[in-house]
């Protein structure tokens, strides 16, 4: 009888280990942030309001993360509102006929510490293409829900002419890299 109950619980125990979670983006506490160069002396910020992710891992230091996020491109806001319609039209993000951005993970290693190297496919308009990022964790933690949160930070520069935003083909004045940085926390989701 003790063999059962030693096995039973070395099985439950096992389980739990290798049970993997769904980590989903907190929009409360998590945010996306892209800076371009105007007319090559300033700068325009923005963000994007409206974006969900999530993040499957069953290994505690996340190396098996597959990574899913998505952000609607109607959600763009850069408190300018008739710079936000514009940059919804067919110059920019078309966000009619493309309602999201899409990025989805091919890989998740970690390097040293508390920076991973995050391979995937990002999708902008009608263009896919293999992106790399360094993601930094910034570790683990309860909120004040007693719900345990991760945090993570990356960033990447975007050429834009390489997902068919070609509003000003020169790029002297919007210029053609974005600078994107993404602050996520993120929660088990229930």
């Amino acid at each position: 009888m003790k063999k059962v109950f030693l096995f039973l619980g070395l099985s439950i125990f096992s389980i739990q280990l290798w049970a993997q979670t769904t980590w989903s983006a907190d929009p409360m506490h998590s945010s996306i942030n892209f800076t371009i160069r105007h007319m090559g002396i300033s700068f325009v910020t923005g963000k994007f309001d409206k974006f969900q992710g999530t993040m499957e891992s069953s290994k505690p230091d996340f190396t098996d993360a597959k990574i899913d996020f998505t952000v609607a491109t109607a959600s763009v806001n850069t408190g300018v509102a008739p710079r936000d319609k514009h940059l919804r039209t067919t110059d920019f993000f078309d966000a009619e006929k493309f309602s999201e951005m899409r990025f989805v993970s091919t890989g998740f290693k970690k390097r040293s510490g508390n920076r991973y190297t995050l391979k995937g496919n990002l999708t902008i308009k009608d263009v896919t293409k293999p992106v790399v990022l360094e993601a930094v964790y910034g570790g683990k933690t309860k909120n004040q829900m007693g719900k345990e949160v991760i945090g993570f930070q990356t960033a990447i520069k975007i050429n834009r002419f390489d997902y068919h935003i070609l509003f000003d083909p020169t790029g002297q004045a919007v210029a053609k890299d974005v600078e994107v940085k993404i602050y996520l926390e993120l929660q088990p989701r229930q």
